[in-house]
């Protein structure tokens, strides 16, 4: 059953922000206690965002199953809620589609929840190309060689199944599979994701450019973090937020 009528869903694919159990790599400079509640506020502004979206019914695919509970103190009612499924990415993966496709569902994206700056303009263009009918897959690739995005029409098991996870060959495989499979693909703006502690100070460098209202859960966050010792981002690093900029509002 389909929520409020909308035919696409949009589902993050999230874990319970437990201490050692979340951004690990980020340890350090972070404590397990600092990097979860950091984690936390990733989730609280992409369900803030994703909540925003207009055209499509708002998911979270959480982990591990036994964490119903604290989803349903993170997100607003009107959140759908599915378990992840299975032993790797590819399975959990498969799983929520395979769910949100039989509950009547037409189009699906899995989005990650480890770009609090990625910009909502990139998601809105997402479900535009997907309406296009001659699009069978939409990817979103992340600057190291993975996705922060997947839509489909249909759970095609082909694109996670035996899949190299968190290595740079998911992008390139994936979009192998699919021509294989004789599937469209379009892709979109490439982003970053929050992994390790030199994504942390990118991190930094972008909430220090960024508009107000954009990500501000993550905001406090950090702004508590380097209050407590984490340090300033270089000049660098500024230089590089200040390029990402130039590019938020022109998805392509």
């Amino acid at each position: 059953m389909t929520c409020g009528g909308r035919h696409s869903a949009v589902a993050i694919m999230a874990k319970a922000a437990w201490p050692g159990q979340v951004k690990t790599r980020l340890c350090p400079p972070l404590s397990h206690e600092e990097a979860a509640d950091l984690y936390r506020c990733f989730l609280l502004d992409k369900i803030g965002q994703v909540a925003a979206l207009q055209r499509a019914a708002p998911v979270i695919s959480y982990g591990p199953p036994d964490a119903k509970a604290f989803f349903e103190d993170l997100a607003p009612a009107c959140f759908v809620l599915v378990p992840q499924l299975g032993d790797d990415l590819g399975a959990k993966l498969l799983s929520t589609f395979a769910q949100l496709f039989s509950q009547g569902y037409r189009q699906v994206m899995a989005i990650d929840s480890d770009t609090p700056t990625l910009p909502t303009a990139y998601l809105e263009h997402a479900l535009e190309v997907m309406d296009a009918r001659e699009t069978d897959v939409v990817l979103g690739p992340t600057e190291d060689g993975g996705y922060y995005l997947i839509g489909l029409r249909h759970p095609y098991r082909e694109l996670f199944d035996d899949m190299r996870w968190s290595t740079p060959h998911v992008l390139p495989e994936t979009l192998r599979r699919a021509r294989q499979l004789g599937l469209q693909v379009a892709c979109l703006q490439a982003w970053y994701d929050i992994d390790t502690p030199e994504d942390l100070k990118r991190l930094q460098a972008s909430l220090l450019q960024s508009e107000a209202g954009e990500a501000e859960h993550t905001k406090r966050s950090m702004a508590l973090l380097q209050t407590s010792g984490l340090r300033a981002p270089s000049h660098d690093m500024l230089r590089i937020a200040n390029v990402q900029s130039d590019t938020r509002a022109a998805p392509r």
